[in-house]
């Protein structure tokens, strides 16, 4: 057997718990998992993982070479995307998780137009606002707006920032009056994004930081797209990214308010796995991304 893909398939075992689901996942058989195991085993002449029916742990052993697997597959990893790179073509799976709206009206485009380019590039998206941990779930990249909170065994690079605006619709201004000041908002109702236990404030531009709103509101949605729709509706004010409200704007469904006051302003980033070396198809990604996601952002 070959040791790199023993080692490969060791590995799986232990990330995903078990010999049933690192089979599943390399597209082998139950049996076959087994042999990869035990032949590391036989050739190192120590157990490294203790079996049952019912469950599987690792040796103490197993456990210091399961992490220093882990090293040599990545330094192999590094070596092949050198190779890749010598042939500037990107290729293989481009694994992405970005969040729900921005991916799908901002980032997927860029990407589409990259794998467009590079034939031999296959792009696997995912549109999700849960955070993941890259790593462990897979990904080659991830898409963030805002802070990032951890940045442990990951790289980052800002690729874009974006404005949010506040608007409303011609009828809202119309039965409500036109708020002159930040404080105004406060007296308006409001469509607020909302996800369980969670509830954004409106930030503002302050002299040493944000200036934090609240608004009156009784609508709370977990879907920019819809509160966009919900305040075209005459619902209510909104607090939207320009990238989303622009050609409402345009014309003239919503009006954005309080345009003398600067706008708070996200960051979006990029961020993958640090590794040895990185992936020519990961570098190229984000240079594209670098280059074209500030213009969706005005």
């Amino acid at each position: 057997m070959d040791r790199l893909t023993s080692m490969a398939v060791f590995v799986k075992a232990v990330d995903l718990g078990s010999f049933a689901a690192a089979a599943a996942a390399l597209d082998l058989s139950g049996p076959m998992v087994g042999k990869h195991v035990r032949y590391l085993e036989e050739r190192l002449g120590v157990r490294l993982i203790n079996r049952t029916t019912r469950r599987q742990s690792m040796t103490d052993f197993g456990r210091a070479y399961y992490e220093r697997c882990r090293v040599v597959l990545a330094e192999a990893e590094a070596a092949d995307a050198l190779v890749a790179d010598q042939l500037s073509r990107p290729r293989g799976r481009l694994r992405v998780t970005m969040p729900a709206l921005l991916g799908k009206r901002c980032v997927a485009p860029i990407l589409l137009e990259l794998a467009r380019r590079y034939p031999e590039l296959e792009l696997d998206l995912s549109f999700s606002d849960r955070i993941v941990d890259i790593a462990e779930d897979g990904y080659d990249l991830a898409i963030r707006t805002g802070d990032l909170e951890d940045k442990t065994g990951v790289m980052a690079r800002r690729i874009a920032r974006h404005r949010m605006i506040v608007c409303a619709s011609p009828s809202h201004i119309e039965k409500h009056g036109l708020p002159r000041q930040i404080e105004d908002l406060v007296s308006h109702p409001a469509i607020i994004y909302s996800r369980p236990g969670w509830v954004h404030s409106w930030l503002f531009p302050g002299d040493s930081q944000p200036i934090e709103i609240a608004p009156i509101n009784r609508l709370r949605l977990d879907d920019l797209d819809a509160i966009a729709d919900a305040a075209t509706a005459g619902m209510g004010l909104a607090w939207l990214p320009s990238w989303l409200v622009r050609e409402r704007i345009q014309a003239g469904s919503l009006v954005p308010l309080l345009s003398d006051r600067p706008g708070h302003f996200f960051d979006n980033y990029a961020l993958w796995p640090r590794t040895p070396y990185l992936p020519l198809k990961i570098r190229l990604a984000v240079d594209a991304l670098a280059a074209a996601l500030p213009k969706y952002m005005t």
